[in-house]
């Protein structure tokens, strides 16, 4: 069992930044990568970014050059860094880890957090 409790969102204007965190815990053995999923109001879930146990990362088209996820191991804690918003990252950010989760992230793991709301005003 893994459970992920999210923390930061809120609201911005446009061009601000905003930093999101999720901190993991139960067994290390459950899950093989962390990442963020968003999903806005009408819209289907997407993925935001992923890093994996060995540190590589992947992002979501949209997000590329903008956004930056990392991971403090200490404190189990994996971070999105979002830079230059956009009023379209507006939407409900989830994180989510699973032993299914891979680089790609084509599948998503089976554990989910409570999800964080971002708004970005124009």
């Amino acid at each position: 069992q893994v459970q992920l409790a999210e923390s930061g969102g809120g609201s911005v204007q446009a061009g601000g930044s905003l930093r999101l965190g999720c901190t993991v815990s139960g067994s290390m053995f459950s899950y093989n990568a962390v990442a963020w999923y968003r999903q806005a109001p009408g819209k289907q879930r997407e993925l935001v970014a992923v890093i994996t146990r060995s540190g590589r990362t992947n992002y979501g088209d949209s997000v590329k050059g903008r956004f930056t996820i990392s991971r403090d191991t200490a404190n189990n804690t994996v971070y999105l860094q979002m830079n230059s918003l956009k009023p379209e990252d507006t939407a409900v950010y989830y994180c989510n880890a699973g032993s299914g989760l891979t680089f790609s992230a084509s599948i998503p793991g089976n554990y989910w957090g409570q999800g964080t709301q971002v708004t970005v005003s124009s």
